[in-house]
C-alpha cells in the first residue's frame, strides 16, 4: 500500500518559492489503478517522483507497506525502488547505443534478475519481436515506448509509475500501451499514472485531480 501523509515539496529559485506539492494525502491500495490528472505545472510529475523515492518531500511522509521511504538510507531506498517499482517515462530514457533487447535487460546492471529469453518473450508480447535488435534511433516513437514499458515489466515489479506514457504517441500506439498497462493491472499490479490522456482515466479504478499542488 502506498500512503502519502501531508506531503509537501517546496523549491526555492531566483523568483522565490515554488510549492510543487501542498499537503497532499492519499492512499493507493495494492492492485489499484489510479490516474492523476491536472494542468501542466500542477505537480503531477513531482508527485510521481516522490512516490518513486526520487524526490524527497519538504514535509510529510511517503510510505510503501508501512516503510517510510525517506527514512531509509540511500542504498536501501534504491534497492526497494529497484525491486518493487517499475518506471515508464514520457521521454523513454533508453540507452541509444544498446538495441531494444539490451535496453530491456539494462536493470541487470543494478544487479536485478535478468533472463535474455524472458526479455525476448516480453518484447514479442509487446509486438516488438522483429525489432528487438534495433537501436532506439532506428525505432518509431511508439516502438521506443514499448521498449521502455518492457524494461519496466522485466523486473516483475509490484508497482508501475508512469509519467505521461502516451504523451508522445499517436492514438493507435497510445491505445496499445494503455492496454498493456491494463493487463498488468488485471494481473494484480498497482499503477499510478499521470496523464492528460482520457484513455488512462477510462482504464483506472479512480482518477485524482491536482491543481497547484493540491488534490481537489
Amino acid at each position: 500500500m502506498i500512503v502519502l501523509d501531508g506531503v509537501s515539496k517546496v523549491y526555492h529559485g531566483a523568483d522565490g518559492e515554488v510549492r510543487a506539492l501542498d499537503d497532499v494525502s492519499l492512499t493507493v491500495a495494492p492492485g489499484e489503478f489510479v490516474a492523476v490528472r491536472g494542468p501542466s505545472g500542477c505537480g503531477k510529475s513531482t508527485l510521481l517522483l516522490t512516490v518513486g523515492g526520487m524526490v524527497r518531500p519538504t514535509a510529510g511522509t511517503m510510505s510503501i507497506d508501512g516503510s517510510d521511504l525517506y527514512a531509509l538510507g540511500p542504498a536501501r531506498r534504491a534497492r526497494l525502488r529497484a525491486e518493487r517499482i517499475g518506471f515508464v517515462f514520457q521521454l523513454f530514457h533508453l540507452i541509444p547505443y544498446l538495441n531494444a533487447l539490451d535496453n530491456v535487460l539494462a536493470p541487470a546492471l543494478a544487479g536485478m534478475h535478468s533472463d535474455r529469453s524472458e526479455a525476448a518473450a516480453l518484447l514479442e508480447r509487446l509486438g516488438m519481436g522483429e525489432r528487438m535488435h534495433h537501436r532506439p534511433p532506428e525505432l518509431s516513437t511508439g516502438e521506443r515506448q514499448r521498449v521502455a514499458l518492457a524494461r519496466a515489466l522485466i523486473k516483475r515489479p509490484e508497482i508501475i509509475l508512469a509519467d505521461e506514457p502516451t504523451g508522445n504517441l499517436d492514438p493507435e500506439n497510445a491505445a496499445a500501451v494503455t492496454g498493456y498497462l491494463a493487463d498488468f493491472h488485471r494481473d494484480g499490479g498497482t499503477i499510478l499514472v499521470v496523464s492528460h490522456d482520457d484513455l488512462a482515466a477510462e482504464n483506472a479504478d479512480r482518477t485524482l485531480h491536482l491543481e497547484r499542488g493540491r488534490v481537489v
